[in-house]
């Protein structure tokens, strides 16, 4: 063969070569720039400067949670996904697998907001939203009985109902500022967790599941815990990526903490 059939023999090869490559990219991975994997973009307008903003897995589909609680978290270090910060009211979350979350934001001044909805307690129950709403007469009972009731802890508040007439799950804030066992290895120890209890109407009233879901539980000193605004937005909670393609938006108004207008805790 001469030189130039050489040079047309390699040059068709490296045609064919390339078009095995291209072929093998667009196999793997779809059209040419097309993500491998979600995003999500939250825009949080109005405010103040904040230390953290931080997407958390806390469930499955099936709503078990994705990991153990740690008994001992930190409120000010929350296990999450940081955001990339795009410009002063944006941040991008990428390559996030398919799942549902809670959007986490921590502000410098002891201030921390956690999104959430309401998992499943039982099994093959389906999610409730954090938004979805629950009868004044059903809410009304149920609160009353959280609140007659005996618990470990000295501060017990239900923050947030959702619903229907048949299952009610609940928000609930539980604090024990008293002296715990903790105090010989930490002294002025107190605790903060949040659960999701249920309560299932059956033969005319409102009965309480034993089963709840833990969603967090902090451990640190009392007059620290004291000085926190930790609260719950509906708004930040059950963000969900269904595919691993899906590019999400949240707008998010960063609210006035002074009008107390969410629930969780507050100064004491």
């Amino acid at each position: 063969m001469d030189s130039a059939g050489e040079q047309e023999m390699l040059c068709r090869t490296d045609r064919l070569a390339w078009v095995t490559i291209v072929s093998v990219c667009l196999a793997i991975g779809g059209r040419p720039g097309l993500s491998l994997s979600a995003e999500v973009t939250l825009h949080i307008r109005n405010a103040p400067p904040l230390q953290l903003v931080g997407l958390i897995q806390r469930w499955d589909r099936d709503g078990n949670p994705v990991r153990p609680v740690d008994p001992k978290a930190k409120i000010d270090s929350p296990q999450c996904i940081s955001g990339r910060q795009r410009n002063q009211e944006t941040w991008v979350f990428e390559g996030l697998s398919p799942g549902r979350y809670d959007a986490v934001l921590l502000g410098n001044e002891r201030i921390r907001i956690d999104g959430f909805d309401f998992p499943p307690v039982l099994e093959f129950d389906p999610f409730f939203r954090g938004d979805t709403e629950v009868d004044e007469e059903h809410r009304k009972t149920i609160e009353e009985d959280i609140r007659a009731s005996r618990h470990y802890e000295n501060k017990v508040e239900p923050l947030y109902f959702g619903g229907n007439d048949e299952v009610v799950r609940v928000l609930v804030m539980l604090i024990r500022d008293l002296p715990t066992s903790y105090e010989a290895d930490f002294p002025g120890a107190a605790t903060i967790r949040h659960e999701i209890w249920q309560y299932t109407w059956m033969y005319g009233g409102w009965r309480k599941e034993k089963r709840t879901r833990v969603i967090d539980r902090c451990i640190l000193h009392r007059d620290e815990l004291r000085k926190w605004t930790w609260l719950w937005d509906p708004r930040l909670g059950g963000i969900e990526v269904k595919n691993k393609n899906d590019e999400i938006t949240v707008e998010y108004e960063f609210p006035n903490t002074a009008e107390r207008g969410l629930k969780g805790l507050y100064p004491y």
